[in-house]
């Protein structure tokens, strides 16, 4: 395997320096990073980037992650190791990963589970994680840039 190019981020200059600063707002929101992790992972699992996958499950695991977690985050609704919290990240995750997919893409049954678990400040930060995760997506899968290969 080997990728079309580089990543074109570190390519143009002060990309890769504005999604890293995006990224770093996410993470300072206040959700927890085990749950960003996860919003990470499904996103990039939904999107096929094995890129993503690859170094998302391995920042999860540095994040305190378990296996048995990371082996069902595909399947998160049928698995019962995850919190309600959780679930409903992972339900926005999926939603807006798959804006496309729908009339009303993030319907209020999901929006409004969110806020049952999170306040405004958190919200944001699992929004923009699940945004910089499409980027990043986008970037790695267009590229096809090569799961194991940086981090």
């Amino acid at each position: 395997m080997r990728p079309r190019m580089e990543s074109p981020a570190p390519l143009l200059p002060g990309a890769l320096t504005a999604v890293q600063d995006l990224l770093k707002s996410a993470r300072r929101g206040g959700a927890p990073e085990r749950t960003l992790e996860l919003v990470h992972l499904r996103a990039s699992q939904i999107n096929g980037c094995g890129f993503c996958v690859h170094l998302g499950a391995r920042e999860a695991e540095r994040a305190g992650e378990t296996d048995e977690r990371l082996w069902a985050v595909a399947a998160w609704r049928e698995a019962p190791f995850f919190t309600d919290a959780e679930r409903a990240a992972l339900a926005l995750a999926e939603a807006a990963t798959r804006l496309s997919d729908k009339a009303d893409p993030v319907p209020d049954e999901i929006w409004n589970a969110m806020t049952e678990h999170y306040d405004e400040k958190q919200i944001a930060s699992i929004t923009m994680m699940i945004a910089v995760t499409n980027l990043f997506n986008c970037l790695n899968v267009t590229t096809k840039q090569v799961a194991g290969t940086w981090g």
